[in-house]
Parts: C-alpha cells; structure tokens; sequence
C-alpha cells in the first residue's frame, strides 16, 4: 500500500549512531514518520487482523490431542536400568530439538503443497457433493415416497399390534431379588 508523504513532515536523521545520543528505541536509518508509521501499522494489524487468533490458537477443537508427546512418554528408564544422568538430559534434549527442528523443515518443506492439494480434494468433493450427491439423493426421496408411505403402514399394520401384545404380555412379570 502506497502512503503519500508530505516531504516537509518527514526528517531524515544522518547522525551516526555512535555518537552517544539515545534515540530511544528509534533505530538510526529509519526516519521517525516511517517509524511511527510502521508502529501504526503493527497497531492496525494487531486489532483488525482476522488471522491473530488463528496464530494463537491453531488446534481450537483439539483434533491432535494425541500428537502431544513429550520425551516421558516415549523414553522411560526404571529404576532397576538407569543410565548416566548426562546421558539421560543429552537424550532429552536432543528427543526435543529434533522433534521441533524436523517438524519445522518438514512444514517448511511440505505444508504449502499439502495444504493446496488439501484444499483442491475438499473443493472437488464439495462440488461432488453439492451438485451430484445431494440432487441424486432427492431424486430418490422424491420417488419413494410411496414406498416410506407404505413401509409404515406395514409396521403400523402388522408389526407394532405384536410389540403391543408382547409388552403387555411380559408386563405383568416383576422381579424380587431376595437375600437369604
């Protein structure tokens, strides 16, 4: 996004940054306007943003519950079998950075392309859904109503008056259980 500046508004600091003046947080090449613009910036993005709380939150409804696996639960010494107490931080550290580590290379690797053939089979199978499935299944209902029509007036007819006569029938029977 292009921003027209007014050149008499902006100012350009050139001091070298040795020279034992404190900008504060100001770093020395950038202009104060492009500093108070970035931080505008940031503030705007912070608030609107529709993506923070998908950076924040990135499983809301807990589908990979079982993938939280921590060094404990994959490795377990017992008490009787110990190995040295170097060995056992070494090998959880390095459990833990090469889990992180190979997880962030295999996402930077494939999570693009996954995540667009992911999304191409959901749109395929949606537009499979939405315009073949779903009129193919009205089709069917739209023709058979007759036969749910008669369907239920077959278990109205013949096979609720057995039920019937079954409850009633097994209804007088009582149960006591007694300790003797």
């Amino acid at each position: 996004m292009m921003r027209s500046m007014d050149p008499s508004e902006t100012e350009i600091d050139l001091s070298d940054a040795g020279d034992g003046e404190d900008d504060g947080e100001q770093q020395p090449w950038k202009t104060q306007l492009e500093t108070v613009l970035e931080e505008e910036e940031d503030d705007l993005i912070s608030t609107q943003s529709d993506t923070r709380p998908l950076i924040d939150e990135r499983d809301p409804k807990q589908i990979n519950e079982c993938l939280k696996v921590t060094f404990q639960d994959v490795i377990a010494e017992p008490v009787s079998v110990r190995s040295g107490d170097r060995v056992w931080i070494w090998s959880h550290a390095l459990f833990e950075v090469c889990r992180v580590w190979c997880y962030r290379i295999i996402t930077a690797l494939l999570a693009v392309p996954v995540s667009l053939i992911a999304g191409v089979l959901f749109a395929i199978l949606s537009f499979i859904h939405i315009w073949f499935l779903t009129p193919c299944v009205q089709v069917v209902l739209i023709n058979t109503g007759w036969l749910q029509m008669l369907w239920s007036s077959v278990l109205d007819i013949f096979i609720l008056p057995f039920c019937q006569s079954v409850a009633k029938c097994c209804g007088g029977i009582s149960i006591r259980f007694s300790q003797e």
